[in-house]
């Protein structure tokens, strides 16, 4: 195991999550603000190189996607309605890109810890599709849990500590604030 390998994530109270979709630095902004999250970590799952490094990654040889692992406390948020913020923050229906980033890293993928897990997201994205939310199929990969690979230091809470860095205000910003307004009633205090 390398020293950035991480197991499932949740605490004695806690319940975990594992999550792509698109820039981890999108998603882990969001999920930072919602209520009954307890943390949330960035990196990379879904792949089969062992310790990758953002550049490995990026080259897109790693089958690796750029993950969240999200603890949270499910007497608090469920993992259904965790599911419907994170479809509600990324594209589920455009293969291998959200926005400007292209590529498998950038895949809209959720990663499940248990059948339970598995079920529910298959039910949240039958949901959607029976909504008509999308013109298009859903695309998001439901594929079990097997590693996650903390990202580098500086990925952590990087809007947090970038927010007028370039990419941060015309993109990780509008998708926070959109969020904020659609979903009001479940920010953290």
């Amino acid at each position: 195991m390398g020293k950035n390998l991480r197991g499932s994530p949740g605490s004695s109270t806690g319940q975990g999550a594992t999550l792509a979709g698109g820039c981890f630095w999108c998603i882990e902004a969001v999920f930072d603000e919602l209520k009954g999250v307890e943390s949330v970590e960035s990196g990379y799952s879904g792949g089969q190189v062992p310790n990758p490094t953002y550049a490995r990654v990026c080259d897109g040889d790693t089958g690796h996607a750029e993950a969240i692992q999200v603890t949270f406390d499910p007497q608090v948020l469920s993992y259904h309605d965790l599911l419907t913020v994170f479809f509600s923050i990324h594209d589920p229906t455009t293969l291998n890109r959200q926005g400007a980033d292209v590529g498998t890293q950038y895949r809209s993928a959720i990663f499940y810890h248990d059948a339970q897990q598995k079920e529910i997201a298959r039910q949240v994205i039958q949901e959607i599709a029976d909504a008509h939310i999308w013109d298009n199929p859903i695309v998001t990969e439901v594929t079990p849990f097997d590693k996650f690979y903390l990202a580098e230091d500086y990925h952590q809470e990087y809007f947090a500590h970038n927010s007028f860095q370039p990419y941060c205000r015309a993109v990780i910003a509008p998708k926070v604030s959109k969020f904020r307004k659609q979903f009001v009633d479940r920010l953290k205090k």
